[in-house]
This record gives structure tokens, sequence and C-alpha cells, in this order.
């Protein structure tokens, strides 16, 4: 699957699809996409130790291999090899086997599709409520903001409210929206998804905080891209 990307057009599309959801209700909807939400390090480093672990749990249970293993390393044709010799073949073994798991888990694309499913959500939640406290709840005198945050490389999205929108609103209201939005993208149509994931948030909250004469425009109506 190729890379997402937002053209120029995706983003006019987002910022109009804003406004618009915004003339119909006092909260704010704040779009924010992100190549990814965590650099998954951790997870190359838990593969390479489970490498290892594997490794020995190997030579443990065969042992003769360890022992013809290191014969034929050291030329010896009687397979007496010294413990200690064996030994520090082992430990060559386990070290070469931890560098060659955490080296090839440098490569992006494979530390993604290693990384589990839970483990992808549980970060790409974490940092949708970061983002919103510190872009949407900080910043909304009302308490009415609403986080659209899309992560690209875990294909997750996450809408993140205020308790003022999540008392009224309940959770599954948003999952048409999320819907949507996953859809789009899917279909290679991110800027599209995103707008009509926008327009439909608008609608769910205009009933509960619908518009009013004196509201002002408390956030800038554009896709943020990190």
């Amino acid at each position: 699957m190729k890379p997402v990307q937002f053209s120029e057009r995706d983003h006019d599309l987002v910022s109009a699809a804003v406004m618009e959801a915004e003339q119909q209700t006092s909260g704010e909807i704040v779009p924010i996409v992100a190549r990814r939400s965590d650099a998954y390090h951790d997870v190359g480093l838990h593969w390479a130790i489970g490498t290892v672990f594997v490794a020995l749990a190997f030579f443990a249970f065969f042992p003769d291999y360890l022992r013809d293993l290191a014969g034929r390393l050291l030329g010896d044709w009687d397979h007496q090899v010294a413990d200690w010799k064996m030994l520090t073949i082992l430990l060559g073994d386990l070290i070469l086997d931890f560098l060659v798991v955490r080296y090839l888990l440098a490569i992006m694309p494979l530390r993604m599709a290693l990384t589990p499913r839970a483990t992808k959500a549980r970060r790409v939640r974490r940092r949708a409520i970061l983002l919103f406290r510190a872009a949407a709840e900080a910043r909304t005198a009302g308490r009415t903001g609403v986080l659209i945050y899309l992560s690209l490389d875990e294909h997750r999205a996450e809408i993140v409210a205020d308790k003022a929108i999540n008392d009224r609103v309940a959770p599954e209201a948003w999952g048409e929206a999320m819907a949507l939005l996953i859809d789009a993208v899917r279909d290679d149509r991110p800027g599209e998804g995103l707008a009509l994931a926008i327009g439909r948030v608008g609608a769910i909250l205009a009933p509960h905080f619908p518009r009013a004469a004196d509201d002002i425009n408390e956030l800038p109506d554009r896709l943020i891209e990190l």
C-alpha cells in the first residue's frame, strides 16, 4: 500500500469542511494528521530480546547442536571442546541474533508490521489525547472542542471531545464519522474522508451546541499535519 499523502486540494477541502461545520455549531473542530503516533523503538527491542531467549532455549534443549557447532567452528574433529569455548560461542551467537533482529526492525515498515494491534491502538489513543489537550482543550473557552486525529502508518483514527460534549453525546455517536473517514482513507481519498467526518461531527454537535450570534472562532479552520 502506497503512503497516504495530503495534497493542497485536500487541505482546501478540509478547511472548507471545518468552516461549513462550524456554521452550525459553537463547537470547535480540529483535524490533525500524523504519519505515526510513536516510533515503537521498544517493539524492536522486545523482538530482539525474545529472539535471544528462543535461541537460548533451543541450545538448552539441543546441547549436542551447540557442541557440533563449536566443533565445526574450531576445527575440532573429535568435538572435544572446552566448556568455556562453547559458552563463548553461545554468547557470540546470542549477541549476533540480537543485533540482526534489532537492525532488521530498524526498517519502519517491518517494525510496524510486527507491532501488535493492541499496542498501536493504545499509543494512537494516547497521542490523540495529548494533542487534544494541547490543541483544543486548553484553547477553547467553552470547553466545546473536538479533535479528529488520523495516524496514517497505524491505519487508525480517534475522535476526542471535551467533557461538556461527552456529557451530552454518547461515544457511539462518533462511529459513523469514524467509518466515513477510514473508508475514504482506505480508498486513497484522505482529504474527502476527513471532510465527510468533519461534516458528520458538525451535524452531531449542532443540536447540543447550536451556533449563537456572538460566537467567535477560537481555533484555525485548517488541517494540521504533523
